[in-house]
């Protein structure tokens, strides 16, 4: 698209509207393509929020590639070739727009039926750059290079190596753009082994050097290299960063995370698991060392981060301490993960209607997200913690345990001082009596470090790309870990969209008179989306006096019936041994 230009085109269009719909709906068509290219451009014309991400549009007569939402003027038609992906334009040769930045897109959910080796092997590219490279991705994964690189293609329309290097360079576009990091330094945290191959794929895919970039946007940048940078991801509205916040601060673990009334603030602590495991300082060149103090493979990193809300922008600003600089992929996608910035706002309305239509109005919100989790084990913990227990001393009680077992942090936030510690730290002999110490139960402290040997040895997994079944029954064969506490699980740290937990409180007292089961037959109409459903539900609760965060009955006394937090509870049962499986609550 023309840089100079700033014209926009009337919104008001029949036929815009009606193309909107069609690409829309082809996104709801999970493996759809995109509708052809009059569509598309008919839809471009109305720079619909709802289409950012869903298409990019490559301009013949610029060479320049920019989103479904750039305000320069509409090409004309014959100019245009469209692509669902930043990759695939680029791989076509097209440069990115400096004034939509492609770069701050927010991304678009992989089909349910993608080859679960294929969304691995993105996720692993996306979070780590590409740092370990494609054959031993594909060697992890059990494939042969080219058995990888057919299934990718077919997914993605581009080779894994095509879409590695548009991870790579739109970080490097942003880094340039916003922070004043040196150069060598950029080159490091978005995965280049040496200053020269960055400057050779910059050249090759951009016809420009990263200094142009750094160059248009000098008079834009306000942040200094030695200090904390701001970087962006975006979001399709609507986008209830309000509720996300009331969410996360009934659950906010003492120290670790810290709540305010409009932003989110979380220490962050990196282990070897992370997908730079297996790099190596020496495999970068003599610049690349020096920029990151020789440390290239030094963990844990450990720092912190800030996340607020640019809703007039449709992003979130992601502030991030200098500790984590060489993480910045793997630390961009956990926030994105965490606020649900890839989700199509539009589909789950289109695909739970049948469920809106069955509950209360208030129970429908627009823009509703799944909060995932930065942390999973950490979130496996505090789900297990808030058994039986106020939502308010379950994040008491994680605290405690994150003091004891974490590692402290300087951050400028007050209260906010200790690094949640990993699974390694609960497998020691005396870690399930130091739990009880503290004034966690037996069975919940047992059940702790069961989970940490389990997520150590490989057997559970606690993140979005891992094998559903075998985890899930991975999870229910742990003492202590109930059908719900799989169930929300599966929501938060898998980021399962179609997860249910239909003896959920919450839940059941939106259907009344209903059994479980029943619920569960009823839901079958609401996949693959079952997971929002139960957000609004929760999130419908949070905001009414429903809602209580205290958890007890007016007497003082926990029951049952009253130990609610808004966010849903599962009544006891017990197993055929007749053991207790207790009541759990959504921590």
């Amino acid at each position: 698209m023309k840089q100079q230009s700033t014209t926009r085109q009337p919104f008001q269009s029949k036929h815009g509207a009606e193309a909107v719909e069609k690409v829309l709906g082809a996104e709801r068509s999970f493996g759809t393509p995109l509708p052809d290219g009059d569509t598309c451009w008919e839809a471009l014309g109305m720079r619909d929020p709802r289409l950012d991400g869903l298409f990019f549009v490559g301009v013949s007569s610029t060479g320049i590639y920019c989103r479904a939402v750039c305000s320069a003027k509409r090409p004309k038609r014959e100019n245009c070739t469209f692509f669902k992906t930043a990759a695939e334009a680029e791989a076509a040769g097209f440069r990115p727009c400096l004034k939509c930045r492609p770069e701050l897109a927010p991304g678009v959910p992989l089909a349910p039926d993608t080859d679960r080796a294929v969304r691995r092997a993105a996720q692993l590219i996306r979070e780590g750059s590409g740092a370990r490279g494609i054959a031993d991705i594909a060697a992890e994964l059990g494939l042969s290079e080219r058995q990888m690189r057919r299934l990718f293609e077919r997914a993605f329309g581009v080779t894994p190596t095509e879409y590695r290097t548009t991870c790579r360079l739109l970080l490097a576009k942003s880094l340039l753009t916003d922070t004043e990091l040196p150069i060598t330094r950029v080159a490091y945290a978005c995965g280049f082994s040496s200053v020269r191959r960055f400057n050779d794929a910059f050249s090759e895919r951009y016809r420009m050097p990263p200094s142009r970039f750094r160059v248009k946007a000098a008079s834009g940048i306000s942040q200094t290299g030695a200090g904390p940078i701001v970087l962006h991801v975006g979001y399709r509205p609507p986008f209830r960063f309000d509720l996300l916040l009331d969410f996360l601060r009934m659950r906010a673990i003492d120290g670790v995370e810290a709540v305010r009334e409009d932003s989110y603030a979380r220490t962050v602590r990196l282990d070897a698991s992370s997908p730079r495991i297996g790099l190596d300082a020496s495999s970068f060149d003599g610049e690349a060392r020096a920029a990151t103090g020789g440390t290239a493979a030094s963990y844990p990193r450990i720092g912190w981060i800030g996340v607020e809300d640019e809703s007039e922008k449709s992003r979130l600003s992601v502030t991030v301490s200098p500790e984590l600089f060489d993480d910045l992929p793997l630390v961009l996608a956990r926030v994105r993960r965490l606020f649900d910035t890839d989700c199509l706002p539009s589909s789950i309305e289109a695909g739970l209607d049948d469920f809106y239509g069955r509950v209360p109005g208030s129970r429908r919100i627009a823009g509703v997200r799944l909060p995932c989790c930065f942390d999973g084990f950490e979130m496996a913990v505090r789900a297990i913690l808030g058994q039986q227990i106020t939502v308010k001393a379950a994040g008491t009680l994680a605290g405690r345990v994150a003091h004891e077992f974490g590692h402290p942090v300087d951050t400028p936030y007050e209260g906010l001082d200790i690094a949640f510690p990993p699974p390694v730290a609960f497998c020691a002999p005396d870690a399930a009596n130091r739990l009880g110490e503290l004034g966690v139960i037996g069975q919940r402290a047992r059940a702790i470090c069961a989970l940490a040997e389990a997520v150590c040895s490989g057997e559970v997994g606690l993140y979005p790309g891992a094998d559903l079944e075998t985890d899930a029954a991975a999870l229910k064969a742990i003492p202590g870990i109930g059908d719900w506490t799989v169930q929300y699980l599966l929501m938060r740290a898998y980021g399962h969209p179609d997860a249910f937990p239909a003896a959920d409180l919450g839940v059941r007292d939106a259907f009344p008179g209903l059994k479980p089961r029943e619920i569960a037959a009823l839901s079958e109409n609401w996949r693959p989306w079952r997971s929002y459903a139960v957000m609004s539900l929760w999130s419908s609760h949070a905001t009414s006096a429903f809602g209580s965060q205290g958890g007890k009955a007016a007497s003082g006394k926990a029951t049952g019936a009253s130990l609610r937090s808004g966010f849903g509870k599962e009544v006891g049962t017990r197993s055929q041994s007749g053991s207790a499986k207790g009541i759990e609550s959504a921590p």
